[in-house]
Formats: structure tokens, sequence, C-alpha cells
């Protein structure tokens, strides 16, 4: 009797310490990046920002599985494919490149897009109002933003008229965003002369192209590829005495002449929202896409005196930010 007695104990015991256990487990999540953890630490610090709104704390009550393919692309499939067999809660993607593989590695598992340069266009949900499937999150889906981009360095460069457009043909954001930019391009008598660049291989020629057609600034359209390797593009830039307007600030902290995009740092925070939805119990599907509320216009003006530029007074007097 007292034999079956302290069975009977033991099992009770087992059961709260499994009860404890499961008390205690912390979600944990995945959060995936083509191009390197460094050249998106702004974001990351957004991302757990908001999620310290939220009261997560990393390695307290929340774990993140950080990966990151390194700017390599062809990485990106494995790394899908490893946080997909760590059954993790959710995983967060850092743009189309990543989420893509994602996709394809789990239909199971939910996806937080950071930010997609066109959900729709991607084929990664139904519609914006309505995502269905397991992905939801935010766009930076705001074609109008070239347009803007190219009237700016109009401003700064009076006599532009031949502008380089490095971007990859292939992301349909960039196909929209090319199309807007195309009628602004005919209002200020500019000529576009796009060209693709898919892999670190292709910056210098994409320069080399742009100088012998004697552009006289040049436009980045999102490229993590470029991201990766911003410091070289910023260099070929300034050896060719070419304006550029890039897609994010990180850009122009590492010298580069001006930003005007939509506020990346904005997308991740506001990415955390997303997070603690689904941790409590919210379907992807019916989460709606976000898209972009705030936009950076930043000007380095030392880049500028470096390239013999002088920034009117009254586009100085439109920037959020100046670097002196």
């Amino acid at each position: 009797m007292v034999g079956i007695v302290a069975l009977v104990i033991t099992f009770a015991m087992c059961g709260v310490e499994v009860r404890a256990q499961q008390a205690t487990k912390i979600p944990r999540i995945g959060f995936l990046f083509v191009s390197s953890l460094s050249s998106n630490s702004a974001r990351i610090e957004a991302f757990q920002q908001g999620l310290h709104d939220l009261g997560y704390i990393e390695g307290k009550n929340i774990a993140i599985e950080w990966r990151s393919a390194e700017g390599k692309p062809d990485r990106v499939p494995a790394l899908a494919a490893e946080l997909a067999r760590l059954k993790t809660d959710l995983i967060v993607t850092a743009g189309p490149a990543a989420t893509r593989p994602v996709k394809d590695a789990t239909v199971t598992i939910p996806i937080v897009m950071a930010q997609d340069t066109d959900p729709v266009g991607n084929g990664f949900v139904t519609s914006l109002a309505r995502p269905g499937g397991n992905i939801t999150g935010l766009s930076t889906l705001s074609p109008e933003l070239s347009g803007k981009q190219l009237e700016l360095l109009k401003e700064i460069v009076p006599k532009l008229s031949r502008m380089a457009v490095l971007g990859i043909s292939t992301r349909p954001g960039n196909a929209q965003a090319l199309k807007e930019m195309e009628l602004a391009a005919t209002g200020f008598k500019v000529q576009l002369q796009y060209l693709d660049v898919l892999d670190l291989k292709d910056i210098e020629p994409a320069f080399r192209a742009a100088s012998k057609e004697h552009a006289n600034a040049v436009l980045l359209l999102g490229n993590p590829i470029a991201t990766s390797h911003r410091r070289q593009i910023i260099q070929l830039a300034a050896k060719n005495r070419l304006p550029a307007i890039y897609d994010r600030p990180e850009f122009v902290a590492d010298g580069g002449l001006m930003t005007y995009a939509v506020s990346q740092n904005d997308l991740y925070r506001r990415a955390a929202t997303y997070v603690d939805k689904i941790l409590k119990g919210a379907k992807p599907a019916d989460l709606p896409i976000e898209q972009p509320t705030k936009f950076e216009f930043i000007i380095n003006l030392k880049a500028a005196k470096q390239i013999g530029l002088t920034v009117p007074p009254n586009v100085l007097a439109r920037a959020d930010r100046v670097i002196r």
C-alpha cells in the first residue's frame, strides 16, 4: 500500500513538474535576413524595441533564432529550411528574397514579413486586406516614391538629363516603381538607363556602363546585394562623381549622398505587433497587410562636398536629418 501511495505521489509530482515546464516555456521565433546582420543593426534594434514595448525581452520571455545569408542568396533556402525544422512558433522575414524560401519551407508556421516590396505581386498573399494562408506583415509598396526621388535629384542636379537606375528587374515592386519613375522622367525630360545588379560581380560593370553613357546621377532601387556591399557602391559613386539617392539610411550614414525612402525602422518596429498578435492566437490570414506611413529624407553634406555638389537651401530645409 505504501508503495502504491509513493507511486501516486511520484506521478503527481511529475505532473506538476511537466505543467511547470509548460508554464515556463517561452515562445521561440525565427528571423531570416538575406543581407548581413550588421548591415541591419538599426532594423534589428527597432524590432527589439517594438517587442520590448509589448513586454517581450529576448532571452527572458521570448527566444529569437537569428539567421543571415550574409548577402549570398543561394544560402537562403537552407536557412529557411533550418528554421522550419526548429518548429519555431513563427518566422519573421526581411524582404521577399527571404520570404519566398520560408514560404517554400513551411505552409503551417506563421510568417511575418517585416517588409515586402509587393506582397500580392510576389504571390505571397491573396490581397492586402485578406492575406489568406500563413503569411502577413508589412509592405514597403509606395510606387510614387521613385518619382519623388527623381524630383529631389533634379532639384539638386538641375542639369540632370540622364539617370542610371540600379536594381533587380525581377522584383515586382521594382517594376511598379520603374513605371512611376518613367512617368516622372518624361515630365522632367530625363532619360533612364536601367542596370541590373543581380550579383556582387554586377556592381562595377553597372557603374562603368553608367559612366560610358554619361549618366548625371544614380538611383538605387531596393536590392539586398547592394545593401550588403553598400560601401563599394558609395565609393564607386564618389569615384565617378555621380550624385546618388539610396533606398536606406545606412548608405548615407556610410558616406552616401542622400536617401528618401520608407522608414524601414518603423516597419520593423511595427512587425513586433504582428508577432505579439500571432503569439496570442491570431491567425496570419486574418491580419491585414499594413502599408508604409513614415518616410525619411536624409542628406550627407560631406558626400556632396566630395563630388563638388551644392545642395540648395530649400532642399536642405525639407530634410529630416542633415549630416554635416
